[in-house]
């Protein structure tokens, strides 16, 4: 009879030990679904979660949609490939799990360059815009319109392959405008 009984008692621990595996594959964070303009920033030594102007502490570790893993106390990111980097000082992971770099020295440490001086900052980005309704001196004749048309269908092209979303944007509807341009710019001198 004790050896029943002890022989019970080993299954049933055996059980309780492999039903808490499934915890533990899950310890890489809390699943979450935030908005889709929050970002996870890494400030003063921790990940907080930042939605506008709005910063909110974050008490355990969270995993995105994609798969993403962060912790927050140190900053360690693990995307679903099994990469894993280190965040920087203002670095932050988008809603989509996708990393944005605050300095040119913190994107070359998570490649593994360490060349980079650590107060190297990056050029500053100017809006291009868009292209001018006339140009100098005589109304746009029909090829200029045409051109400056092509250029405003392009940026939106940009535009549209910039989001980052897991799933590609659907450009169909401006890659078909553009090729009806391209045929008219054909047949204008």
């Amino acid at each position: 009879m004790r050896l029943s009984s002890f022989f019970a008692t080993a299954v049933l621990g055996t059980a309780l030990s492999l039903a808490a595996l499934p915890g533990q594959a899950q310890s890489g964070g809390t699943p979450i679904r935030p908005n889709r303009n929050a970002q996870f920033v890494f400030r003063n030594g921790e990940v907080v979660q930042r939605l506008g102007t709005q910063i909110t502490p974050l008490a355990q570790n969270v995993r995105l949609p994609n798969g993403t893993k962060i912790n927050v106390k140190s900053g360690i990111v693990e995307f679903p490939g099994g990469k894993i980097t280190s965040l920087h000082e203002n670095d932050y992971i988008n809603a989509e799990g996708g990393i944005v770099f605050s300095t040119p020295a913190s994107a070359a440490a998570a490649r593994g360059d360490n060349s980079v001086a650590a107060d190297a900052k990056y050029d500053k980005y100017v809006q291009v815009g868009t292209a001018p309704t006339t140009i100098t001196g005589d109304a746009p004749n029909e090829r200029e319109q045409l051109l400056m048309h092509e250029v405003e269908l392009l940026n939106r092209k940009v535009a549209l392959l910039q989001q980052t979303h897991p799933n590609p944007p659907n450009t169909e509807v401006v890659d078909k405008q553009l090729q009806e341009l391209d045929a008219k710019l054909k047949t204008v001198k």
